[in-house]
């Protein structure tokens, strides 16, 4: 069946079998392997993507839910430049990367949630991650630097934020 949506800003259309799922769409299809496989069951997060702005784990989505609509996945998160997006500094500087593995999860989890809440509470980040996991990082330093982008975002004009 054909899928027509939008990914990334751009319009997207492929040919794919009705069962497959967004993650398998998207990884084997589309050579977009920034989106991680971990558990498959949607316990982990490294699969998340955003459907219509809201946070999703792809691997629980079949393909053809996304007709029409827009996904954006951790390509599709960048600077104006094309570059790493502020969040994505955020993390290199607050060092919340080391593996990577679960990063890109996690960058969509903290983008859904700073688009959603532009000033949350530590907790708030906290119960924004809860759906991604990660083996390495003790989470501390993502929440710094989730913390870190809202402060950020809320000093400069609002026309200004990534969209």
């Amino acid at each position: 069946m054909q899928i027509e949506f939008r990914l990334n800003g751009q319009p997207a259309a492929v040919e794919a079998p009705p069962d497959i799922t967004l993650l398998d769409l998207l990884r084997d299809r589309l050579h977009l392997t920034g989106t991680k496989e971990g558990c498959s069951v949607g316990e982990c997060g490294a699969c998340s993507v955003l459907i219509d702005g809201q946070l999703y784990n792809s691997c629980l989505v079949l393909a053809p839910q996304v007709e029409g609509r827009e996904v954006i996945t951790i390509e599709g998160i960048t600077a104006p430049d094309g570059g790493p997006n502020d969040l994505q500094e955020n993390f290199i500087v607050h060092g919340a990367v080391q593996c990577g593995f679960c990063i890109p999860g996690m960058v969509l989890a903290g983008e859904a949630l700073l688009r959603r809440k532009p000033n949350p509470t530590r907790a708030e980040i906290r119960a924004g991650l809860a759906g991604n996991l990660c083996r390495c990082t003790g989470y501390q330093h993502i929440v710094d630097a989730i913390e870190a982008t809202a402060r950020q975002r809320l000093s400069v004009p609002a026309d200004a934020l990534i969209s």
